[in-house]
C-alpha cells in the first residue's frame, strides 16, 4: 500500500510550515504502507496541478494533505472541501481571487471518503487533541482538497483522500499578543501519523 501525505510550503509571510514540517518527520513507513512525501506550493491552482503530478507518478492508494489553521487548538480532521476559491490573503504569487468557482463542472462540495471519524477518535485515544471539522475554508487547502475529491468522483475512484488542518508551532505563535493557540511539530506528526493508521485499518 503507498499513502503520499503532502504539506504546504510557508505563506502569509511565516517562516516555516508546521503541516510540511511534521510531514517530513514521518518514517517511510507505517503499519507495512509506503510513505510518499512531498511538498506543494501554496499557490491556487498550482498546488493541485503538483499534487496530481504526484498522483500520476506514484499512483499511491491513498492521499492525505496537510495544512496549517493558525488559530486552531486541534488537529483537526475535514469532512468536506467546497467549489470557492475566497482568499482572505493572497498566495504565494500574489493571487487573491474572490468567489471564484474551482471547477465550472464540478458539484459544489465533494466529501473525504477516508474514515475521518475513526481518525479522530484513534487521534484522542492516543493522547492526542483532535476535532472532526466541516469547513476546509476557502484558501489554497480547499483548493487542493476540492481538486482531490473531484479527481476521486471522476478519474481515480479506487483511490481515497482527504485533509487533515494543524495548528501553530509554538515558536510562530511567541510573539502574538495574546498567543494563538498551539502544538509541538513532534506532537502534530504523531498526529498525523496516528490518522495514516486509522486509514490503514479502516
Amino acid at each position: 500500500m503507498k499513502i503520499l501525505v503532502t504539506g504546504f510550503a510557508p505563506f502569509g509571510g511565516e517562516k516555516i510550515n508546521p503541516a510540511y514540517e511534521a510531514v517530513k518527520l514521518l518514517p517511510d513507513t507505517i503499519a507495512g504502507a509506503t510513505i510518499i512525501k512531498a511538498e506543494l506550493p501554496t499557490v491556487f491552482r498550482k498546488g493541485a496541478q503538483a499534487l496530481q503530478a504526484l498522483i500520476d507518478t506514484h499512483q499511491p492508494h491513498a492521499v492525505l494533505c496537510v495544512g496549517q489553521a493558525g488559530g486552531r487548538p486541534v488537529i483537526s480532521v475535514e469532512r468536506v472541501a467546497i467549489n470557492l476559491q475566497d482568499a482572505r490573503i493572497a498566495d504565494n504569487e500574489g493571487n487573491r481571487p474572490t468567489d471564484e468557482i474551482i471547477v465550472a463542472e464540478g458539484k459544489a462540495a465533494y466529501f473525504s471518503n477516508l474514515p475521518t471519524r475513526a481518525m479522530v477518535q484513534f487521534l484522542r485515544d492516543k493522547g492526542i487533541p483532535a476535532a472532526l471539522s466541516y469547513t476546509a475554508g476557502t484558501y489554497v487547502c480547499n483548493d487542493v482538497l476540492y481538486h482531490l475529491l473531484y479527481w476521486i468522483d471522476t478519474l481515480y475512484p479506487q483511490m481515497r483522500g482527504g485533509f487533515i488542518h494543524v495548528p501553530y508551532d509554538p515558536a510562530q505563535v511567541v510573539n502574538m499578543s495574546p498567543p494563538a493557540p498551539s502544538m509541538p511539530i513532534a506532537a502534530i506528526s504523531e498526529g498525523i501519523r496516528l490518522a495514516i493508521i486509522a486509514i490503514i485499518n479502516a
